[in-house]
C-alpha cells in the first residue's frame, strides 16, 4: 500500500469508526467515500461491513443493559428484519439498486429536513408492535438489496419518546445482525483476498479506537439531543447517498 492509500484507508475507518459509536450506524455511509478512492466497488463494501459489525459490537456492550430490559422491543424488528434480508437480495434481480437508493435518499432528506427545522421532537407514545415489525421487515428487504439497513429503522425510531440507551438497544444489534449476514454473503462470494486483510489490517484498529471516542460522546448526550442527533444523521446520510449516487 502506498501512503496515500493509507492515508485514505486510516481517515475512511476513523470517520466510519466515530459515527458508529456515536449514532450506532452510518459506517458505510461516511466511510465509503475515503475507501472507493483506492478500493473497487466490492472490496470497499468488504471493507465496510466488517468494521459496521465490530465497532457495532461495541456499542452493543454499551448497551447491554437495556437490551435486556426490552428484548420483545428488539425482536419486533430484528425477526422481521432477518427474514427480510433474501427477499432484498432475490428482489437485486428485477429492480434498479440505483433508483431504489435515491428514493430512500429522496426520503431520508425530507425526514430529516422536515424535523431538523421544528422546534418540537415527534412523539409516538403508543405501543405499535405491528408497524415495528413492518419497519424491521423493510430495514431487512432494503439491507439485502442495497445495504441500508438501518435507514427505516433509524426514521422510526428517532420518533419514538424513548431513552438514547433504549433506541440504541434496538438499532445497534438490528444492524449488526443484518450486516454479519452480509458480511459472510461476502466471505462465501471470495471477496476476503489477501489484499483486502492488508486494508483490514490498517482500517480495524482505526475503527476501533474511533468508535470508543464516539462512544465517550454518545455517553454524555442528554436523550433529547441524541434523538435531534438521529434526526440529522438522516439528513446528511441522504445528502451523502444523493449526491454519491447521482455522481
Amino acid at each position: 500500500m502506498t501512503t496515500h492509500e493509507i492515508v485514505l484507508v486510516i481517515a475512511g475507518a476513523a470517520a466510519g469508526g466515530f459515527i458508529n459509536g456515536l449514532a450506532g450506524f452510518g459506517t458505510s455511509l461516511f466511510a465509503l467515500g475515503f475507501f472507493l478512492n483506492v478500493m473497487t466497488p466490492p472490496q470497499a463494501v468488504g471493507v465496510v461491513v466488517v468494521l459496521s459489525v465490530l465497532s457495532g459490537l461495541q456499542g452493543l456492550w454499551v448497551v447491554r443493559g437495556a437490551i435486556w430490559d426490552e428484548p420483545r422491543r428488539l425482536m419486533r424488528f430484528l425477526l422481521p428484519g432477518l427474514l427480510g434480508i433474501p427477499l432484498g437480495v432475490m428482489a437485486l434481480s428485477v429492480i434498479d439498486a440505483v433508483a431504489l437508493k435515491l428514493v430512500i435518499a429522496g426520503f431520508l432528506l425530507l425526514y430529516g429536513g422536515f424535523f431538523t427545522l421544528r422546534r418540537s421532537l415527534p412523539r409516538f407514545q403508543r405501543p405499535t408492535p405491528l408497524v415495528d415489525s413492518g419497519v424491521g421487515f423493510l430495514g431487512g428487504i432494503l439491507g439485502g438489496a442495497t445495504g441500508l439497513s438501518g435507514a427505516l429503522p433509524t426514521m422510526w425510531c428517532s420518533m419514538r419518546p424513548w431513552t438514547k440507551d433504549a433506541t440504541r438497544a434496538v438499532l445497534q444489534p438490528f444492524n449488526v445482525a443484518i450486516l454479519s449476514i452480509t458480511t459472510g454473503t461476502l466471505w462465501l462470494q471470495g471477496v476476503y483476498t489477501a489484499k483486502m486483510v492488508i486494508y483490514l489490517a490498517v482500517a480495524i484498529p482505526v475503527t476501533l479506537l474511533a468508535a470508543q471516542v464516539g462512544i465517550e460522546v454518545f455517553r454524555r448526550l442528554p436523550d433529547d439531543l441524541f434523538r435531534r442527533l438521529l434526526i440529522g444523521m438522516c439528513f446528511l446520510s441522504g445528502l451523502i447517498l444523493m449526491v454519491r449516487e447521482l455522481i
